[in-house]
């Protein structure tokens, strides 16, 4: 006669630590599917278009090899070389602050949403500023001779997690007496 192994018990501290890290995964799987498609898109931009390089899509939007040194709208861009490890070092401090803030609230979905959206886009530019020195942007939506600045999908990425944050507030605001 086999001779049954006693079940194993488990520790609400283990039971809580399982539930926020399977809690956690997907915002962590969100931000890595947008940092991959982020770094892809600028792999195919650098291999196929030589910097200024464009190709009109509509009359509106334009494909185009754009190198920012600086951070959003080329702030700093002109500085000496220094905003590259600024930028950088604000890029990790944001992403580790972004992982302990998923972490303290993973069932709050839009705002987890928001955060991974965030998390996605920062490490994306901040692979490229290890890497290049620079953010490779390339999405050039205009309108007669006014352009939107160049931009990424980890720009895009980072303000549609700020719109979330934002709506997520308002909601919150609203929730509260």
């Amino acid at each position: 006669m086999a001779t049954r192994t006693p079940p194993k018990t488990v520790s609400r501290t283990s039971l809580k630590k399982m539930s926020t890290t399977s809690l956690l995964l997907p915002w962590l799987g969100l931000a890595l599917i947008l940092l991959i498609a982020d770094q892809f898109t600028k792999v195919l931009i650098l291999g196929y278009y030589k910097l200024g390089d464009a190709t009109y899509i509509t009359s509106f939007f334009n494909i185009v090899r754009v190198h920012n040194s600086g951070a959003a709208f080329s702030f700093l861009a002109s500085a000496s070389g220094w905003q590259r490890w600024f930028f950088t070092t604000i890029g990790v401090v944001a992403a580790v602050f972004i992982i302990w803030m998923l972490k303290s609230h993973p069932g709050q979905k839009l705002f987890s949403f928001a955060l991974a959206c965030i998390l996605g886009g920062a490490i994306g530019n901040v692979v490229d500023r290890l890497l290049h020195g620079y953010v490779v942007d390339f999405l050039d939506f205009h309108y007669g001779n006014w352009h939107f600045p160049a931009f990424n999908i980890a720009d895009a990425a980072i303000s549609v997690g700020a719109v979330c944050l934002i709506l997520d507030e308002i909601r919150r605001v609203r929730r509260s007496p």
